[in-house]
């Protein structure tokens, strides 16, 4: 039987650095020249590294309208230099990675273990119950 996991080439080392991992991706996948890691994100995944979660793999949250950041560039970038914009990076412990925040990326929150559904149903008078 064939191991399709013996065939992966993956970007990068979990050894590599967190920020080491994003450039990976944002050369190999994305075709940029680099990343630009604002200040805060930068203070962030020094901070990820220093409590232990610098072997997690990484993902990129961006636009599906453009391989940049911005949804209105729709140009050819395969010749020419652009710089992948990290602003916000966040930590996944739980799910295990971590994950940059490009461009004006919206995220949706997380559910918690028990959806508030599970708390809601009628009363004997037809009311709802456990919205609150």
């Amino acid at each position: 039987a064939r191991d399709v996991a013996d065939e992966l080439e993956f970007s990068y080392d979990l050894d590599d650095t967190l920020v080491a991992k994003f450039e990976a991706l944002a050369s190999r996948v994305y075709g940029a020249t680099g990343v630009d890691v604002a200040p805060l994100a930068a203070r962030e995944l020094a901070r990820f590294e220093r409590l232990g979660f610098g072997s997690l793999p990484v993902l990129v949250a961006k636009t599906h309208l453009s391989t940049t950041a911005d949804p209105k560039d729709r140009a050819d970038i395969s010749h020419r230099d652009w710089v992948l914009p990290i602003r916000e990076v966040r930590l996944a412990a739980g799910a295990g990675y971590v994950y940059a925040l490009t461009g004006e990326i919206t995220t949706m929150p997380g559910l918690g273990r028990l959806p508030g559904a599970a708390r809601m149903d009628l009363d004997e008078t037809g009311a709802i119950v456990g919205l609150s």
